[in-house]
């Protein structure tokens, strides 16, 4: 049986919802599939698997440290097999930036690495003030003020596209051998 890792980053936990969501859509086509934290996953994860996914959220326009330098030290075996990368970010909200090629942050990300992932996609985060410490909840609705985005202090509000998600799982599923 074919096997897919998802290896996630994530911040406030939308990233994982969207990994889980990507299992659901490509176990149902037929492959195993296992979503792991990527500071758990590890050279022989990598092995194993027929195809690899990676996924990451930013936080003040950065993806975490820890998602180049796992890149960097796995590039040879992530391109050594299908993969894919995606992003979970707040500013894919906005048409336009919901696209790989025009979102910002993805691009810069991009150009910060020497892995070229063959799939790439954006989704649009959440955001969820309630759960948020004084200093995150400040940052953030003073970002949201200044890109016209919700500020209420109370707001949790999902941005993210599901069926966008599904249609990348199923992109994700005819990939794996």
């Amino acid at each position: 049986m074919s096997h897919l890792l998802i290896l996630y980053s994530t911040t406030d936990g939308q990233t994982v919802r969207i990994c889980e969501r990507l299992r659901s859509v490509v176990e149902a086509a037929g492959p195993h599939v296992t979503v792991k934290a990527l500071a758990d996953g590890t050279a022989d994860d990598l092995q194993r698997c027929d195809a690899v996914v990676i996924g990451a959220s930013i936080r003040y326009g950065k993806h975490k440290p820890e998602v180049g330098a796992f890149i960097a030290r796995h590039q040879a075996a992530l391109e050594a097999r299908p993969n894919a990368f995606f992003s979970v970010n707040v500013v894919a909200r906005k048409p336009g930036k919901d696209k790989p090629e025009a979102n910002p942050y993805l691009l810069k990300f991009l150009r910060s690495i020497a892995w070229k992932p063959q799939r790439l996609a954006v989704f649009a985060g959440k955001i969820d003030y309630p759960r948020y410490g004084t200093l995150d909840r400040t940052m953030i609705r003073f970002i949201m003020w200044m890109t016209k985005g919700p500020t209420d202090r109370d707001a949790v509000v999902e941005f993210t596209n599901w069926d966008r998600v599904e249609d990348f799982g199923a992109e994700v599923a005819r990939m794996v051998p």
